[in-house]
C-alpha cells in the first residue's frame, strides 16, 4: 500500500495499525525490491512493536506517539536483555538500527532517531568471541534439560536440546515443523532447517542440512514428546509465539542461569565450536590455549561450513561463535 495523501493521518497516512505500517513504510522505501532487507528490518520492528504493547512499553499504536523518549527507554530495556543474557549485543544494535531505518521511511525524516546505537546500549559491538561458550559439555546440557523437566519445563527443555545438537536459534526450535524433520532424519539421515529462519531464508534456494546423528535424533524425539496434541511444532495450537516466550521460556531463565548456561544463544555456539573440532581435529579457537595456527584454508573451509549450518551464509559472523582466526 503506498503512501496516500499527507502524512498527518494516524501512523504518517499507513494505517491503524502500527506493525503492518512499518512494513509498508519499508516496502515503499525500497521501491517493492530488496524483500531480504525489508523482512529484516520488518522483523526487528515487529519486537519493537511487542515492546511498544508489553507491560514494559508505553502501550502506542500511532507512530506518530513516538519520540526520542520512547526510543530512550526501548534501549534501556534491551541493555537490561543483554545483561539477562538473552539478547547478544549484535542483535539489540541490528534493532535499533532497524528501528531507526523503519521510523525514518514512516515520517519521511529522521528528526526521531537513536543517533548511535552503541553508545545508547552502553556497550561496544564485537563480532569476535574471546569467552568459551557455555553448555559445551554435552552432559551438562542433558542434566539442565532434566531439571527442567522436573520443573514442568518440557518444552523448554527440547528447545535447549535442539540448540545445542542442531544450533538452531531459539525462535528456530520453537517452530520446528517436528514430524517432517523427523521424517528426514531417519529417512535421508541430515536434516533441514527452514522453519522461523531469519531474513525470509527458506526453501529450496536457501538449504540448511545439518547430520542427523543420535543426538539430534534424541533431541527430536524429545521434542515431539514435548509438542502438544495436534501441533507441529512446540505451540499450543492456540498458543502465540509471543506469549510462549512469556509463559515459559522467560520463566525458565533461572534454571538455565543456575546451571552456568548465561542463554539460549551460548547452546548456539557450543554446536559451533563443536562442529569445528568435528571439521578440522582442533579446538575451536576460543577453546585452543596453546594457539595453535591451523592450516588458514582448512579454518576457512570450516568457518564456511559452520556458517551455512547456522543460517547466517556469511563467513564473518563465526567469529562470534567460535573466536577469531589464530
Amino acid at each position: 500500500m503506498a503512501l496516500v495523501g499527507r502524512r498527518d493521518g494516524r501512523n504518517f497516512g499507513y494505517g491503524r495499525q502500527l506493525s503492518y505500517a512499518g512494513r509498508q513504510a519499508l516496502e515503499d522505501l525500497f521501491a517493492g525490491g530488496h524483500f531480504a532487507t525489508v523482512n529484516a528490518h520488518s522483523n526487528r520492528w515487529q519486537a519493537f512493536v511487542r515492546w511498544c504493547r508489553s507491560e514494559d512499553g508505553p502501550g502506542y499504536n500511532d507512530a506518530r506517539q513516538i519520540d526520542r523518549q520512547t526510543l530512550q527507554d526501548y534501549a534501556a530495556y534491551l541493555r537490561e536483555q543483554i545483561q539477562q543474557g538473552e539478547l547478544c549485543i549484535a542483535t539489540a544494535q541490528n534493532r535499533l538500527s532497524s528501528v531507526n531505518r523503519t521510523l525514518a521511511a514512516l515520517r519521511g525524516d529522521q528528526d526521531v532517531r537513536i543517533v548511535s546505537p552503541s553508545q545508547a546500549l552502553g556497550q561496544q559491538r564485537s563480532n569476535v568471541r574471546t569467552r568459551g561458550p557455555d553448555g559445551q559439555d554435552y552432559q551438562d546440557v542433558q542434566r539442565v534439560a532434566l531439571s527442567l523437566v522436573e520443573h514442568q519445563h518440557e518444552r523448554v527443555a527440547a528447545i535447549i536440546m535442539l540448540a545445542r545438537t542442531t544450533g538452531m536459534r531459539l525462535r528456530e526450535a520453537i517452530l520446528a515443523n517436528l514430524p517432517r524433520l523427523h521424517h528426514e532424519a531417519e529417512s535421508l539421515g541430515r536434516i533441514n532447517i527452514q522453519d522461523g529462519t531469519k531474513g525470509g531464508r527458506s526453501g529450496a534456494s536457501a538449504p540448511r542440512w545439518i547430520i542427523a546423528n543420535e543426538e539430534v535424533k534424541a533431541s527430536l524425539l524429545l521434542a515431539r514428546n514435548a509438542s502438544p496434541i495436534g501441533s507441529h511444532n512446540l505451540l499450543h495450537r492456540a498458543e502465540t509465539y509471543a506469549a510462549f516466550l512469556q509463559r515459559a521460556v522467560l520463566p525458565s531463565r533461572e534454571i538455565l542461569h543456575k546451571h552456568g548456561i548465561k542463554g539460549f544463544h551460548e547452546l548456539r555456539a557450543a554446536y559451533a565450536c563443536e562442529r569445528y573440532a568435528q571439521l578440522t581435529s582442533r579446538a575451536a579457537p576460543v577453546n585452543d590455549g596453546h594457539g595453535y595456527h591451523i592450516d588458514r584454508d582448512l579454518d576457512q573451509w570450516a568457518r564456511q561450513q559452520i556458517s551455512l549450518e547456522l543460517g547466517h551464509y556469511r563467513i564473518d559472523v563465526v567469529s562470534a561463535y567460535i573466536g577469531g582466526r589464530s
